[in-house]
């Protein structure tokens, strides 16, 4: 009853406006609205709301885009404290962005309206299109983008087929640089804070002649980390008399006889801080602009990211005790679960002969599990090479070349279990290249249609080499006080290779039909294909025989064989999209829209047989919308609401039983279908000269309404990763000191609904829970307003929440944990602009 009113409130708040701007007088639309830049003021919360976007491919007012569009200038990121893509995407209605957990390394998980990608495998595609300068970045790895030298973010939520092209089924996020004018401008930041933070920034525009332009800017941000990785046999030495809770209640003694030695030397059981930053960027962009005919823009960026790797606790165990995994008879229980802030990560195993019997049909030859010493940090590093070109051909037609290439390396460490306990690890390294060209035909038709032509071609490569140490997969069982035996041992490497590529065309066209009416349609085809090959081998590089006896038998790549073996995906699809706005006045408009989209297709890349080598079809999203965008009250008033309803087909879904009846089985498949609806609002107010208001809300209802045998989600689950509630208020008010400058207060509030993980346990669903966090912000601005020193605080009132939670109990691995959000730090941050 309480949503339902909720939401009756909202649509009736959203109606009263309509009436109340369409009873204003029209007037004449400012000339700024049709500019090609936001101007800035200082009196609204960060500057001008009035942003260019161009969604459409073409420069527009965002309140004349027939789309569901969040736009966020670089000055309001700045009076928010915000200072990467997270940040600032979470802040947007029904849009999850979220660092991931360390067993998924330097990604992001992103999704809007409930479609999007958690796992960061070359395998899948995002749902979310993430863009750079209209460049596609088509990986979560190393997602976690710092707004380095950025004139503005649009996130385009709902799909985006036509618009964006494939895995942009739930929306787009587009950040857009800020272009070499040579006009000499510049500036410089310095940051220091909890955690001994150090943040510099800064950036330089200047002319190299009358018409080549330059911008260089760099960014340097170190912080410790906020999880403390402790050393168990440190904390507890032998003889020691702490205690512990079992997991049927029981107290025990936690390390009665100092089975597991301690590592670290005495009285300095810390080994590292988790959950560090050590983020390097510059970037270069040189600018030829020798006539409003020509403007070719190159870009070149280079990232290095660093650090210690997410820091996580231990939040529930189930009991797990055996030869291959227990360390001087302590078996994997409660007592490794440390506290709000730390772990007893070792990332290490060590090497012992395996204590279990053969598989009837697997070859056993007493094989020795090897020690393995992981990494506990997180490594990205890349750069990125574009080439923007734009040429007039006369005074109604133009082309627009996007050239771009990509290169990046990942590697990290994985302690899943985070303990000392060999449970389960491993170490992964990802490389990546791919490029693309996307040419594109404008022309003016009449004074009032235009249209779009296009073509666009992507090719990439990326190849995955993980060395696993699962030693809890198969154990027969164990008590506290009786261990069990392995099935076999499985320690392995596998160098996978995923080769893809991708063909597209489309076409769209505005047509203002009558005054006021505008009709905005397009098509998209595209053609595409991914291939994943398997290699399941020892750590010597022979044919792992407990994975793939076939391979071993009689050779890589032999029928049956799961090392050698490809599995192969095709496929094209067409998308539509047809909306129709009308402008009342300059006050209001209402639009509504049709539109498809899609998540690619893809492969499965963690078979337990060769009969596992399969692929699925692309994921499909049809969304039909309803909007009004309203300036109201001489634009002191600005109200956006959205209403959308979307039916799913062939969802991606996690299944037990492959298709062929297999299991174990770890693959997507195209699972079922599922319908979901929603509204979205978003807000900004200037009472007065120098305050303002801003904020969002969003509520979204998702229900799967058919679903195969042996989906891992069932039809009464919500989605996976998906907050039903979500809203954000912020405000702040400049007040004048004369001579002195100005001081400006701001606080920012959001909050987000709980959240179903995906995964169960003996039948119970678990859910990260609903959260609120402030922050808050006091800056000081000279009177030239050249000079700005900031003081922040995150998470003000100290909150505890997670932000992930990764649940292998069913899966037999007995763990169950969670990344905490960062607790309350402050910075303290000096700008100097020229």
């Amino acid at each position: 009853m309480h949503r339902q009113s909720a939401l009756r409130r909202g649509f009736a708040a959203g109606a009263s406006l309509a009436v109340i701007a369409m009873a204003q007088p029209a007037f004449a639309q400012d000339d700024s609205d049709q500019g090609t830049s936001a101007t800035a003021s200082s009196d609204t919360a960060g500057g001008s709301n009035e942003i260019i976007v161009t969604a459409q491919f073409r420069e527009q007012n965002l309140q004349d885009t027939p789309l569901a569009i969040t736009a966020v200038n670089s000055e309001t990121m700045e009076a928010k404290s915000q200072t990467n893509l997270v940040q600032v995407a979470d802040s947007a209605p029904n849009v999850t962005l979220k660092p991931q957990g360390a067993s998924f390394g330097p990604s992001i998980s992103a999704s809007i309206r409930g479609i999007g990608q958690a796992d960061f495998n070359p395998a899948y595609e995002p749902g979310v299109g993430i863009y750079i300068d209209d460049v596609y970045y088509p990986q979560l790895i190393g997602a976690v983008f710092d707004l380095l030298d950025l004139d503005r973010v649009e996130i385009l939520r709902g799909p985006q087929g036509t618009l964006s092209g494939r895995n942009s089924e739930g929306g787009s996020i587009k950040m857009f640089s800020k272009r070499p004018s040579g006009d000499g401008s510049g500036y410089v930041e310095a940051t220091y804070g909890t955690g001994n933070r150090i943040g510099l920034r800064g950036g330089v525009d200047f002319a190299l002649t009358d018409d080549l332009f330059a911008r260089v800017s760099g960014v340097f941000k170190q912080q410790e980390g906020y999880v403390d990785q402790l050393d168990f046999g440190c904390v507890f030495p032998a003889g020691g008399s702490a205690t512990f809770t079992d997991n049927d209640g029981n107290t025990r003694q936690v390390n009665p006889a100092g089975g597991i030695p301690a590592l670290q030397p005495d009285g300095n059981c810390r080994v590292a801080k988790l959950g560090g930053v050590g983020y390097q960027a510059v970037r270069g962009a040189l600018r030829y602009n020798p006539s409003s005919d020509i403007d070719i823009n190159l870009t070149a960026e280079y990232t290095h990211d660093e650090h210690t790797a997410t820091g996580e606790v231990l939040i529930a165990t189930n009991l797990i005790n055996n030869g291959n995994t227990n360390i001087g008879g302590v078996p994997y229980d409660n007592r490794f679960m440390c506290g709000k802030y730390c772990s007893f990560s070792s990332y290490s195993s060590p090497a012992i002969e395996y204590i279990g019997v053969a598989t009837p049909g697997f070859p056993f030859s007493g094989q020795q599990l090897l020690a393995t010493q992981r990494s506990n940090r997180s490594l990205y590093k890349g750069y990125n090479l574009a080439a923007n070109a734009h040429f007039a051909l006369n005074d109604t037609m133009s082309i627009d070349n996007i050239l771009a290439y990509q290169s990046w390396i990942s590697d990290f460490g994985v302690d899943d279990d985070i303990s000392p306990i060999p449970l389960s690890g491993g170490s992964n390294h990802l490389t990546h290249w791919n490029w693309s060209e996307e040419l594109r035909f404008n022309a003016e038709l009449t004074d009032t249609a235009t249209l779009v032509l296009g073509g666009y071609y992507f090719k990439q490569r990326t190849d995955y080499f993980s060395y696993q140490d699962l030693r809890y997969i198969n154990t027969s069982g164990g008590t506290y006080t009786t261990p069990g035996l392995g099935v076999f041992p499985l320690q392995f490497i596998q160098p996978d290779e995923t080769p893809a590529e991708s063909k597209a065309g489309f076409a769209n066209v505005s047509w203002e039909v009558i005054p006021g009416l505008t009709f905005d349609g397009g098509v998209r085809y595209t053609d595409e294909s991914k291939e994943y090959h398997y290699f399941r081998l020892n750590p010597d590089g022979t044919v792992n025989p407990y994975l793939d006896p076939i391979g071993a038998a009689n050779g890589a790549g032999t029928p049956g064989a799961l090392t050698g073996a490809v599995a192969t995906y095709k496929g094209n699809r067409w998308d539509y999209r047809a909306a129709l706005n009308y402008r009342f006045n300059d006050a209001l408009m209402v639009y509504g829209s049709y539109s498809t989209g899609f998540k690619g297709g893809g492969t499965n890349p963690r078979p337990f047989f060769a009969s596992q080598v399969i692929s699925f079809n692309p994921e499909v999203l049809t969304n039909w919308e309803a909007g009004l965008k309203s300036d109201l009250w001489d634009r002191r008033l600005r109200f956006n609401l959205t209403g959308f309803y979307g039916k799913l087909k062939n969802a991606q879904i996690g299944t037990s039983i492959c298709p062929d009846g297999s299991t174990p089985c770890a693959a997507l498949v195209n699972g079922g279908n599922a319908r979901e609806w929603g509204v979205e609002a978003e807000t900004s107010v200037r009472p007065v000269d120098g305050f303002s208001i801003d904020g969002s809300i969003s509520y979204i209802n998702f229900k799967y309404t058919s679903l195969i045998a042996g989906s891992t989600t069932a039809l009464t689950d919500p989605r996976a990763g998906l907050p039903e509630w979500k809203w954000t208020v912020g405000a702040q008010y400049e007040v004048p000191l004369d001579e002195i400058g100005s001081i400006t207060p701001r606080i920012d509030v959001s909050y987000q609904d709980k959240v179903y993980t995906g995964a169960k346990y003996l039948g119970d669903p678990q859910y990260i829970p609903a959260y609120t966090i402030a922050n808050a912000r006091i800056t000081w601005r000279n009177a030239d307003r050249d000079l700005s020193a900031s003081l922040e605080v995150t998470n003000l009132f100290d909150k505890y929440y997670y932000l992930t939670v990764f649940d292998l109990r069913a899966a037999g691995a007995g763990l169950d944990k969670a990344q905490p959000g960062r607790p309350r730090e402050w910075a303290f941050t000096v700008k100097k602009t020229f």
